[in-house]
């Protein structure tokens, strides 16, 4: 199914919000942030596609697959850590929300303005991983 062609309307209002984050976010960070949201929500596409624009960027392979264990991984500075923590706690929220060590730890990293954008960042890539699961989009290989 593709809900571009389905639904242009509630397609285009998604893209809109993420050509808002391109110009509101640092590029390297929003990629990361996307790459592991996939990874904890298994959508194959978005995992291939956004280690892939990592790597084009120049970012190194080591990094990117470090995205997966990034609490244990050197190659992060902080504020990719608060920003790879809140995106953990955002995407699998669970009963409490987001714990005041990880929330303490972004207001420290970010601006409020950073914060938010960092939000709806995550909110926005775990809408497309949600699209691409539910429709069986898959990387071309």
């Amino acid at each position: 199914m593709n809900l571009g062609e389905i639904a242009p309307e509630g397609y285009r209002a998604v893209l809109g919000l993420e050509k808002y984050l391109h110009k509101s976010l640092d590029g390297r960070l929003l990629e990361l942030v996307k790459l592991r949201a996939s990874m904890l929500n298994g959508c194959a596409y978005c995992v291939d596609l956004h280690g892939t624009d990592l790597l084009k960027n120049g970012d190194d392979v080591r990094r990117v697959l470090g995205v997966s264990t990034w609490w244990e991984f050197p190659g992060f500075d902080a504020r990719e850590r608060a920003a790879l923590a809140l995106t953990d706690a955002v995407t699998k929220l669970g009963d409490r929300g987001v714990s005041d060590e990880v929330w303490d730890t972004a207001r420290a990293a970010f601006t409020d303005k950073e914060v938010a954008d960092l939000i709806l960042a995550i909110g926005t890539i775990n809408l497309w991983n949600r699209i691409g699961v539910t429709t069986r989009m898959h990387p071309a290989v």
